[in-house]
């Protein structure tokens, strides 16, 4: 039996009447997917510590949840429209609790990145899905406010991931990060069954699956790319991952161009209002990925706050993300969209210019401004893109349109941490390697140093462990001459151990501030690029028209749903 939202399943007449519920339990399906990368930040340290990681197995840790998850969600959108979105969203998070769960008991890092791949599949199921079902259950008086509420969530969880984290990790393991997913996700599946209308296209035809195994060969392979060329170098991996991409990027356009009903409609991105959308969401969250990257290390390492402390002082970002949201509730029908999200990527880039002023002296109160430009620049930019995005596609296609805004934000959020995390670790190196040149370290250590924040400052402890050793050893001997050497060598030893120190916080400090810079000139050109290209409000105001005679009856706010069979 089909219904349609002006006579929902209880009978009664207007908008869906449980409407709001069912956001609340979209928005926490959200929350946990977004959450599972930015808790991963604080819990990194512990994890790397008692599994023995290398950079290497860090970095898989990290993006083993990324490739899949950006790979398959234009698939799996497509098939969530055909089929059920709401049974898209439950097996999303079945998936992904699923895999939350092998990541608890996982004991290698072999155990632990497949445990994050398998969550990354359910997160590619859930994403379009919430969005998809979001666009379906609102009419569209309110999608906007919605949606709206939907991106605050999302910027709530980028600060909420290390805060929960890190009040975990004061008396569990790292393990119990993943752990927190399994009863967040029960909570959702229970209320999707109760409280979220099923849906799905009222009419779709048979899936592009040729044009779906396209998209998942080249997004994948991208991504791999951006992952394995920067962080890795640019060896047969990375360049084989960029010519596989290249040739499937091809190859998915010229099938979509010509297939009857294509997995998406590649001829939307010369639409300007549409394009302009995903470029600002990629480059946005390029910039918001990457400058969280660094901070949190920043905070842990240099200024030497625990997980907890940590995303306490990420808590700032939330508070101001959702002054955003409520000036671009407020403004964007007022002004259009052209202007709210221009001044949100003005804001964004303002927020990296002040990070470059962070030096050896910086303490926390000099990231609050940072901290709280960029969470008003996150609210007052991503709601209008994303309400943009997802009103260029029919009724048919909301789960396509969900993935496509999600594959944007995960295509900019993986270019972030792979280029800038990529450049601050580049530019560490070389500051460390000119600034512990008198540390008397020999190479093969300061090597190991130059890695990363964490090794350097793990290498200044082994020296200060060597000093007190020395020093214990001075006080039990009987020699006075070798109790004497010992204290030269233990004073010594103790004096490099803190010339390296300081040396790593200097240059991580220095780094940070050239890393910013470099992100605040891709980001204002970015801003120069989406400015030009988003329509002004007059013109918006045109273009939506058009869509809604497209969409025929889609201003009487009718939306389709069809019983679970």
């Amino acid at each position: 039996m089909r219904l349609v939202l002006n006579e929902p399943v209880d009978g009664m007449k207007g908008p869906y009447r449980r409407r709001w519920w069912a956001l609340l339990v979209l928005c926490l399906s959200l929350l946990i997917i977004v959450m599972a990368n930015t808790a991963l930040t604080v819990a990194a340290p512990a994890m790397t510590e008692d599994l023995g990681l290398s950079s290497a197995d860090l970095q898989w840790v990290i993006d083993g949840y990324t490739v899949p998850y950006a790979a398959l969600m234009l698939l799996l959108g497509a098939i969530g429209d055909k089929y059920s979105r709401r049974g898209a969203l439950i097996l999303g998070l079945v998936v992904f609790a699923g895999g939350a769960i092998s990541g608890y008991l996982a004991d290698s890092s072999a155990t632990v990145i497949a445990a994050r791949a398998v969550m990354g599949v359910g997160a590619a199921l859930i994403m379009p899905a919430t969005l998809s079902l979001l666009a379906a259950t609102f009419p569209r008086a309110e999608r906007a406010k919605a949606i709206t509420l939907w991106t605050a969530t999302a910027g709530l969880a980028i600060a909420a991931g290390p805060l929960v984290a890190g009040a975990l990790l004061e008396n569990h393991g790292w393990s119990s990060t993943f752990l927190i997913n399994v009863p967040v996700a029960a909570v959702a599946i229970a209320g999707a069954l109760v409280l979220v209308p099923p849906s799905r296209a009222g009419h779709h035809d048979r899936i592009d699956h040729v044009g779906g195994l396209l998209s998942v060969v080249w997004i994948g392979a991208l991504v791999y790319m951006i992952i394995e060329g920067p962080h890795f170098g640019w060896g047969p991996k990375a360049i084989g991952a960029a010519v596989v991409a290249a040739l499937a990027l091809l190859a998915f356009v010229l099938w979509e161009l010509r297939h009857p009903h294509p997995v998406i409609d590649v001829r939307r991105f010369t639409d300007r209002r549409f394009a302009g959308s995903n470029l600002a969401v990629a480059l946005f969250f390029l910039a918001v990925f990457g400058a969280f990257y660094y901070l949190t290390q920043h905070l842990q390492f240099v200024l030497g706050y625990d997980a907890l402390d940590t995303g306490l002082r990420m808590l700032p970002l939330a508070g101001a993300v959702f002054v955003g949201s409520a000036l671009t509730a407020y403004l964007t029908p007022r002004v259009g969209m052209k202007w709210t999200v221009t001044a949100g990527m003005v804001g964004g880039t303002a927020a990296l210019a002040l990070l470059t002023q962070v030096d050896s002296t910086s303490s926390y109160g000099d990231f609050v401004a940072s901290l709280v430009v960029l969470g008003v620049a996150i609210g007052l930019a991503l709601s209008p893109c994303t309400d943009a995005i997802m009103g260029a596609f029919p009724e048919s296609e909301l789960g396509v349109g969900g993935a496509v805004n999600d594959t944007s934000l995960e295509l900019g959020g993986s270019l972030g941490i792979a280029i800038l995390g990529s450049l601050l670790g580049t530019s560490y190196s070389d500051r460390l390697g000119e600034a512990a040149s008198g540390s008397g370290l020999p190479a093969g250590t300061l090597a190991t140093a130059q890695d990363s924040v964490g090794a350097g400052y793990a290498v200044a402890q082994g020296v200060a462990d060597r000093a007190r050793q020395l020093g214990e050893q001075a006080a039990q001997s009987t020699d006075p001459r070798q109790a004497a050497q010992l204290k030269e060598q233990a004073a010594q030893l103790a004096e490099n151990a803190r010339h390296m120190a300081d040396s790593v916080g200097s240059s991580f400090a220095d780094a940070v501030a050239h890393t910013s810079l470099v992100g605040a000139v891709v980001l204002g050109v970015g801003t120069l690029l989406v400015a030009v290209l988003l329509p002004g409000k007059e013109k918006r105001a045109e273009a939506e028209a058009g869509d809604t005679a497209d969409a025929g009856d889609a201003d009487k706010g009718e939306r389709e749903f069809s019983e679970v069979r």
